[in-house]
């Protein structure tokens, strides 16, 4: 086996995962590139018509309301930075583009590009989008990404939010991109930092394995390989954790499912239905949802990599520290016992 990436062959199994959100079944294999650091997911064969079912059937959003439909409002300022905003790729592409964005969800960023006077283009597998295109008459394309269907140099930006993970083919994709877009076009990605605090901390019960609808996970020299290969150039990386999801991490703990069991908290029934809890789960959940409410989690993941290199910082300090004191104690210990080195 060798990683789709770097294509070299030294590679180790992390763990084994499984659908911990809605119970599509079947155990999946982490695999770990060891010379560019890319993780991937090994044990499904995923097909288009694979794909389609496992969004449309397992993925809640055939339950939405077009009624509950709201378009995403423009924010700024102290309460943005708190809530992460800018984890979200839309909040990068300016106004009055031509858009294309890849795995446009529910579509919700559609909306927000077209109030902002950019000609908006979508992509999306979930037959359930098409709900939302006949009510708002958004273009998009139902099914997977496809280079053919536009024009060569076509778009100035492509976005993909929290999409590159979940494609086949990283590589092909990004050469299909880079196909589309004009000669000074953008492309944006967020893609889970598997070499983040979050995945170290929780383990096999981070968020973001979100298995098997992701399955890859990219190091930042695996995401520059890839670009490389796709004629393509990373110019910028950031590493910015939207607070609401460290909310999510400690519902998706608490409600944290066995095998084949679809999770309380992502299948909906929590939030809708409190008693599906223990009581002590209750009481814990409404802990948590205090703890949200007062920004606790907001001020973790905006000062926590502040703390991380403090610490990290003293740390280094204090070995410093240690290595002189070992010196010392050397040269003393060589003084008193009269040795010399000649």
């Amino acid at each position: 086996m060798s990683c789709c990436i770097c294509k070299k062959d030294n590679i180790n199994k992390s763990f084994t995962l499984y659908d911990d959100r809605y119970a599509y079944p079947g155990l999946f294999k982490l695999m770990d590139c060891q010379n560019c650091g890319h993780k991937f997911l090994v044990g499904i064969e995923l097909s288009s018509e694979v794909l389609t079912d496992l969004y449309t059937n397992y993925y809640p959003r055939s339950e939405l309301n077009l009624e509950n439909y709201k378009q995403i409002q423009e924010k700024k300022g102290l309460l943005s930075w708190l809530d992460g905003e800018k984890s979200s790729v839309f909040r990068w592409v300016p106004k009055k583009v031509r858009i294309l964005d890849i795995g446009c969800g529910f579509g919700q960023s559609l909306g927000y590009h077209e109030s902002r006077g950019c000609e908006v283009y979508g992509v999306e597998a979930d037959e359930n989008i098409r709900r939302v295109a006949d009510k708002f008459g958004y273009n998009v394309h139902v099914g997977l990404f496809d280079s053919n269907v536009y024009d060569e140099k076509f778009f100035d930006y492509v976005s993909m939010d929290q999409v590159l993970e979940h494609v086949v083919d990283p590589i092909d994709v990004l050469k299909g991109i880079a196909k589309i877009l004009k000669d000074d076009g953008k492309l944006i990605v967020s893609v889970p930092n598997a070499s983040g605090w979050g995945a170290k901390v929780f383990g096999r019960k981070w968020i973001n394995w979100h298995t098997p609808y992701h399955l890859h996970f990219y190091s930042e020299k695996s995401i520059q390989i890839a670009a490389k290969e796709a004629g393509l150039e990373v110019v910028e990386a950031k590493t910015v954790t939207p607070s609401a999801w460290l909310h999510y991490q400690w519902l998706h703990l608490l409600t944290y499912p066995k095998s084949g069991e679809p999770s309380s908290f992502w299948a909906g029934s929590t939030c809708g239905n409190p008693s599906a809890l223990s009581f002590q789960k209750r009481i814990l959940s409404l802990f948590l949802s205090a703890f949200y409410k007062l920004k606790v989690n907001h001020l973790i993941t905006r000062f926590l990599l502040l703390l991380l290199v403090f610490c990290f910082l003293a740390i280094l300090e204090s070995r410093k520290k240690t290595v002189k004191q070992r010196k010392l104690m050397f040269n003393g210990n060589n003084f008193e016992l009269g040795v010399s080195v000649k």
